[in-house]
């Protein structure tokens, strides 16, 4: 909870403007005046239309919650690799500091490399040869 919260707010806040600015969309009205539920217009064309700007947060948000645990694991005393790298800091320990930043880094390339993935089967204009899933 200590992490996840500050970054709640702001991906809250992005969803509620991205929801809101596709609602506005034309073919948004088209759907409703086709006669499709509206459970299917929210889930279906809402949500999935929505989701882009949300993912791009939340994987530009990963890199704070790496450092915030950091931060929570000292404060609270919880052990884990922030942790293991405050100490690495605090006694001079480079191999265990380089292996912690490699270890954070690789993490932070794969959920950014993640978020690409995603990006495929939520956007068709982002695949290259414009088939469609």
């Amino acid at each position: 909870m200590t992490l996840s919260l500050p970054a709640l707010a702001s991906v809250v806040r992005i969803t509620r403007v991205s929801v809101l600015e596709v609602m506005d969309m034309p073919f948004i009205r088209t759907a409703r005046a086709k006669g499709i539920k509206e459970s299917s217009i929210i889930w279906l064309h809402i949500l999935k239309n929505s989701l882009v700007p949300v993912v791009t947060v939340v994987g530009l948000e990963f890199g704070s919650y790496l450092n915030g645990a950091v931060l929570t694991e000292t404060i609270f005393g919880w052990d884990g690799i922030g942790r293991f790298m405050m100490e690495g800091i605090m006694k001079r320990d480079y191999p265990v500091i380089m292996g912690c930043i490699i270890v954070s880094t690789m993490i932070f390339v794969l959920i950014n490399l993640l978020v690409d993935v995603v990006y495929f089967y939520l956007d068709p204009r982002v695949r290259a040869d414009g088939t469609e899933r």
